[in-house]
């Protein structure tokens, strides 16, 4: 039990450090040490994904609350966007977790490896995102909501990811991105969640602590030691150049992402 709760305690320091370190939402860090946690204590493969997908929507949930407070605080969050992306980010985020309960445990792994491997990639590239001064319709608000939310809801991802240059791209400043970014987080987290705790209940193969695919201990130790751990990210990364954290980022990705597909 005492290395159960370590063992959570670690994934959180080590999903918060690095989710100030390189300014991301913890998930593309919690997913997979969540995998290698699931790993040892021995839980079916055939659920482990799933299991940690949805813990980590259910803790992001929880530590994106502060986050976005303090970008409305700030002003930095376009709350006619935001509204325009609302309606498309809960479809998505239900379709994707649905996408993923169609899918294997393995097909799921290998479809998040080769989601890291392309993030990596960007990052390498370092395009920047052609910015449109004209406002985007509705449609194309909506649309650009399910994407986002099915893809991140699928990879249990904040959305900061996709969401980011979306907005860029839309004309938004870098801080209205991040802070609107940061908003749109937190109904893929929840939505998808809910739908991961109501798609994985009663089944048979979970372990001892699950509420469907969200895993309860895990979700508590993840949310107690993420968000002062964070801050320790945030200091580490005013104190390296911009370049060094994109290119180590991108490193990391790509060790974990190609772990998924060997």
């Amino acid at each position: 039990m005492i290395e159960m709760w370590l063992s959570y305690f670690g994934v959180g320091i080590a999903g918060g450090i690095l989710a100030g370190l390189y300014g991301i939402g913890g998930g593309m860090v919690i997913v997979p040490s969540l995998m290698a946690v699931f790993a040892v204590q021995q839980v079916s493969p055939d659920v482990a994904m799933h299991l940690a997908v949805g813990t980590s929507l259910a803790t992001i949930s929880i530590t994106g609350i502060s986050s976005t407070w303090g970008h409305v605080r700030r002003g930095s969050v376009r709350r006619d966007w935001l509204m325009a992306l609302l309606p498309g980010l809960v479809i998505g985020a239900v379709l994707g977790v649905f996408v993923a309960g169609a899918l294997s445990g393995g097909r799921l792994g290998m479809l998040f490896g080769i989601f890291l491997l392309l993030v990596a990639l960007r990052l390498v590239l370092g395009r920047a995102t052609p910015a449109n001064r004209t406002s985007p319709s509705s449609p194309k608000m909506i649309t650009a909501g399910v994407v986002i939310g099915s893809v991140s809801a699928l990879f249990g991802i904040g959305g900061g990811t996709l969401n980011v240059p979306w907005l860029l791209r839309c004309g938004a400043s870098m801080t209205q991105a991040v802070g609107t970014s940061s908003a749109c987080g937190l109904p893929i987290a929840v939505v998808g969640a809910v739908t991961f705790i109501i798609t994985g209940w009663g089944n048979a193969q979970l372990p001892p602590g699950a509420i469907g695919f969200v895993m309860l201990p895990a979700f508590i130790g993840i949310v107690v030691t993420s968000v002062p751990s964070a801050r320790v990210g945030v200091m580490l990364a005013h104190r390296l150049p911009s370049r060094v954290l994109k290119l180590s980022f991108a490193v990391l990705l790509t060790v974990v992402g190609l772990g998924f597909l060997v």
